[in-house]
């Protein structure tokens, strides 16, 4: 009984707004620095964007509001695609062809799984289930 109680390793993310929001991830990876995306995570559920145990400490994310424009971002700036994209660098995002935006630092403190809580509310709630 107990086992099936216990929290998937993962990174998830979960919508707490009316709207249906686009998300993006970043992390570093063997390659270099990765980022990952876009997520579809309709109003009132959650997307999971890494699966299995989280390998680094750090984790970066971008959010959009698809209705309403409104966004989550940070200070860090990585690469976006406008369609779904994994693109390996950070560096030179125009120049490649992709575009720039600013990620969200989400410090892990190693837990094997996280989850980002979207709402209309300034700001985002995180915890390590």
């Amino acid at each position: 009984m107990l086992a099936a109680s216990a929290a998937q390793a993962e990174f998830r993310v979960c919508n707490g707004t009316q709207n249906l929001v686009g998300a993006a991830i970043g992390y570093r990876a063997e390659e270099g620095w990765i980022t990952e995306g876009w997520w579809q995570v309709p109003a009132g559920t959650c997307a999971t964007l890494i699966e299995g145990e989280l390998q680094s400490r750090y984790y970066y994310l971008y959010a959009e509001d698809a209705a309403r424009g409104g966004r989550w971002t940070g200070d860090i700036n990585m690469c976006v695609a406008e369609n779904e994209f994994k693109i390996v660098g950070v560096k030179d995002c125009f120049a490649r062809g992709y575009q720039q935006m600013g990620f969200k630092e989400y410090d892990t403190g190693r837990q094997g799984s996280w989850m980002v809580q979207l709402s209309d509310t300034s700001g985002t709630q995180e915890s390590q289930n």
